[in-house]
């Protein structure tokens, strides 16, 4: 890699805030960064090479960044929160059980074997992508509140679900991986607890911002490194690392800074990167000479939006069914993982995230539909305040 495919990236990547930036559209910025990518990669210029170890490796740190940010964002200090969680965790359940028979009958339908993957993805929720959602439309009251537990657990079950079950010939050391990972985002959890307890997270923070030290940040970045390096010997995905260090920051509550420098970081040139080298590693051209990876990924939409508004019936309205559809990181770490591992092939990772692109269409009408109903003025969002992030 050289300066200039970074600047190529770099300037590739700007396609994402254009088309974020009609106000309608509300198309988050990943789509123009994947769209750039998919341009100047396999598909079409084959200008960017995804198999290139440094371009691998940034976007390794990009994923983990990415998961990271979208951690810290899962609500998980408030109260309110709590309090639904059972009732959350039941409609995740049992979304999760109908994405079990949805995914075995795609699988069955289109013969690829890949049943468990399937129903993974279907019973995925991006937390990171429906709270700036949420919060766009100024959606509130009790439905909000029912259906953010919901979403957090289904987007971290499916996140630790998804590396036991992308390669089931390594389930068991990927899952003594995952502990191993999990167990010291634990300890990192109750060490930040302690320092946040006893008051030296302040005094840190005050030093830091006094002198621009920005500590906070490369402690935080220590800590990131330190649990992906674990996850890379016990062979399980750095996305695992990136998302326990973001909800174990957020059960302690990012002060607003770090959470700003994070942002810039990742928003700024990790994420994109990472989009860009996630486009230009899918071959759009299967679709072309296997048009039935057409079908799939439609069929694969369809059928997370179904598991989700199949809700109505424990009581959920329709819309926020559609909204809890919402998927794209556990497609994208799919994708990522089986590019890396060469587990699938050509024009299924493309279908994954076709599917992925559907539930966030239909999530986006679902929730204009539910703003539209909402009468008189819009009150303020139940939804805790954050910088808008493009991920899982």
């Amino acid at each position: 890699m050289t300066f200039s495919t970074l600047a190529l990236i770099t300037s590739a990547a700007l396609l994402g805030p254009l088309l974020a930036t009609p106000g309608r559209t509300r198309a988050p910025m990943l789509i123009g960064e994947l769209i750039a990518g998919i341009a100047l990669g396999r598909t079409g210029l084959r200008d960017l090479h995804p198999a290139d170890p440094t371009f691998a490796f940034l976007a390794d740190v990009g994923f983990a960044l990415v998961m990271f940010v979208a951690g810290s964002h899962v609500p998980v200090r408030d109260g309110r929160l709590r309090r639904s969680l059972p009732g959350g965790a039941v409609r995740a359940v049992a979304v999760g059980l109908v994405a079990t028979v949805l995914g075995w009958l795609v699988a069955h339908a289109f013969g690829t074997g890949h049943a468990a993957v399937y129903a993974v993805v279907i019973a995925s929720s991006s937390a990171a992508l429906i709270l700036p959602l949420l919060d766009s439309l100024a959606l509130s009251g009790p439905d909000v509140l029912a259906l953010l537990p919901q979403v957090a657990i289904a987007d971290t079950a499916c996140i630790v679900a998804l590396p036991l079950v992308i390669q089931p010939s390594r389930a068991v050391r990927a899952a003594i991986g995952a502990v191993q990972v999990g167990a010291l985002a634990a300890v990192l959890c109750a060490l930040l607890c302690l320092a946040e307890r006893s008051g030296a997270r302040r005094r840190l923070h005050h030093l830091s911002q006094k002198r621009n030290f920005a500590l906070e940040l490369r402690i935080s970045l220590l800590a990131l490194f330190a649990l992906a390096a674990l996850a890379q010997q016990a062979q399980v995905s750095v996305m695992l690392a990136g998302f326990s260090l973001g909800l174990a920051v957020a059960a302690v509550g990012a002060p607003r800074r770090l959470a700003h420098q994070l942002f810039a970081l990742t928003e700024g040139f990790f994420g994109p990167l990472f989009f860009v080298w996630i486009g230009a590693t899918l071959d759009l051209r299967a679709f072309g000479s296997h048009p039935k990876y057409l079908l799939l990924g439609l069929a694969l939409g369809a059928s997370a939006v179904l598991a989700h508004v199949l809700m109505r019936l424990a009581g959920q309205p329709a819309t926020y069914g559609g909204i809890a559809s919402a998927q794209l990181g556990v497609p994208i770490a799919a994708v990522t993982l089986a590019s890396q591992r060469h587990l699938l092939p050509p024009g299924e990772p493309a279908a994954l995230l076709l599917g992925a692109l559907i539930t966030i269409a239909a999530a986006t009408v679902a929730g204009a539909v539910a703003a539209r109903r909402v009468p008189g003025p819009a009150p303020a969002a139940t939804t805790p305040s954050h910088p808008a992030v493009p991920t899982p």
